[in-house]
Order: structure tokens, then C-alpha cells, then sequence
């Protein structure tokens, strides 16, 4: 039982105080949580991104979570991670910021391609036929896993293709190929199937079953109780098992830490 995506109140749209997760967490089983909330950015221009920490706040999450980390070392295994996009003109300034933070993980969570704040960036949930948009949202996250900073690609068929089904087919399984090669995990989001959202998408993970990539679940936590959903966190791995998936276990997981190099739990 674990769970490396999980918010907290800084991003705005989560809510609970930090510490009723890990009671949360405790309570339900969980033996190792992590807190990626969506990375500060410092964008140009004055831009305001609206669903993550500012960069005032960034050091108040991480003593909490460090706080967190040291009160309940002896009952579970809390990481300090951040969820972010790869915004190719942002992206090195960035990992720079977040390493002064010391880190234990990164999320790799792709809300918008291009950079957030170009006036043409498009949010990936937001339904589109354009192959043009599919393509960059493609293109953007190989490239950023390609950077090797990164855990694991959080819900990686929020791409909301409303488009010709076969171009999708099409696109998804180079995309999931080239993922595979990478050797990078791929998050199936408890969010996403418990809200009936666009995603999961059961085309993407037809074909992630065929390439044999590994899959984990991550609750995407934004208040305490999901972690007590226990219904349907039963029900999610009936959906993966209908494609002949396991999630891997936490012992097959490998952070990747500030440095680049992998840490096995």
C-alpha cells in the first residue's frame, strides 16, 4: 500500500490540513506516502498560474512535510516530492529552484504544452481535435522524460483527443513505445476513474498492455478520505485487470532523487 501523488491546500483546489493524509494513510494500511503538490513556478511576464503552490509558500510545504516526516518516521515512510510540467524554456531554471529544496522525487504531470503562460499553451484536459495539439503533448512528455528526473509520469492519457480514434491509436502507441524504451513507470490516476473524467482512457490502456510498460496507481489525493476509498481503489485494479495488468509493487519502484540517481525503497 502506497501512494506518491497526493496535494495539499497550497495548490488551491485540495483541501485538509497536511497531517489528516498521514492519519489518513495510517489508518487505511499505507506504508510509504509521498506529497508531490504542483511545483511553484516562476513564470515571466507577471503570469499567475492558478492550481499550484506560489513561491511564497514553497518553503512553509516543505518543512511540513519534512516535520511530518520526522513525527511519524517510526509508523510510515513520507517522501517530499513535487508534481511539474516540462516547460521547455522554464524546465532547467526550474529543476535548479526545487533542488535548493533537497527533494526526495518528481512527478512528471503535464497539464499544458507549450509554456503555461504563451497565450497559444493549451490545457491538455481541455477537449481537442487538433493532431497538431496531440503532437505536442506527446512530443513534450517524452521529452521531459527523457530528462531522467523523473519517478513516474502521472495520469499520462490526460490528453483529451476528441479527434479521428485511429489517429489516436496511432499516436498513443509510439507515444507508449517510446515510454516503454524509456523505462519510465506510468501512473494509472484514482482521480481521473473515480470522477469519470476523460481519463483513463481504454484505448491508451489496451495498448499499454500490449507494449508491457509498468503501471502504478496513484491516488491524486486532494482531501484526506480518498485514502479510505477502498471500494474503488478495489474496482481500479479491476479495471487494469481486465487488460491483464498488475501495478507494480512498491519494491519495483525506484525514486529518482535531486541528483539524478535512483533510490529503491
Amino acid at each position: 500500500m502506497y501512494n506518491l501523488h497526493n496535494h495539499t491546500f497550497r495548490c488551491g483546489h485540495a483541501t485538509g490540513q497536511d497531517e489528516d493524509y498521514v492519519l489518513e494513510a495510517i489508518k487505511n494500511g499505507y506504508t510509504v506516502m509521498g506529497f508531490s503538490d504542483h511545483a511553484p513556478y516562476a513564470f515571466p511576464n507577471g503570469h499567475k498560474s492558478g492550481y499550484r503552490i506560489s513561491l511564497d509558500d514553497t518553503q512553509n510545504y516543505v518543512s511540513s512535510v519534512r516535520a511530518l516526516q520526522e513525527k511519524y518516521k517510526s509508523i510510515i515512510d513520507i517522501k517530499l516530492g513535487f508534481e511539474l510540467e516540462y516547460f521547455p524554456d522554464l524546465f532547467d531554471k526550474e529543476i535548479e529552484y526545487l533542488k535548493s529544496f533537497k527533494y526526495d522525487y518528481l512527478i512528471l504531470g503535464q497539464h499544458y504544452t507549450d509554456n503555461e503562460y504563451e497565450p497559444y499553451a493549451k490545457y491538455s484536459g481541455t477537449a481537442t481535435d487538433s493532431v497538431a495539439v496531440l503532437d505536442k503533448y506527446i512530443s513534450q512528455v517524452i521529452m521531459g522524460a527523457k530528462t531522467g528526473l523523473f519517478t513516474y509520469i502521472a495520469h499520462p492519457d490526460l490528453i483529451n483527443f476528441t479527434g479521428d480514434r485511429q489517429v489516436y491509436i496511432n499516436k498513443m502507441t509510439y507515444f507508449i513505445e517510446r515510454l516503454k524504451q524509456l523505462d519510465i513507470p506510468l501512473e494509472f490516476n484514482f482521480l481521473g476513474f473515480t470522477t469519470k473524467r476523460n481519463y483513463p482512457n481504454r484505448d491508451f490502456w489496451g495498448i499499454v498492455a500490449k507494449a508491457g510498460n509498468r503501471v502504478l496507481i496513484g491516488l491524486d489525493a486532494h482531501n484526506p478520505n480518498v485514502y479510505s476509498d477502498k471500494e474503488n481503489l478495489e474496482k481500479a485494479k479491476e479495471y487494469l485487470n481486465s487488460f491483464g495488468i498488475t501495478p507494480m509493487e512498491l519494491k519495483d519502484l525506484r525514486l529518482v532523487n535531486r541528483e539524478g540517481r535512483y533510490e529503491q525503497f
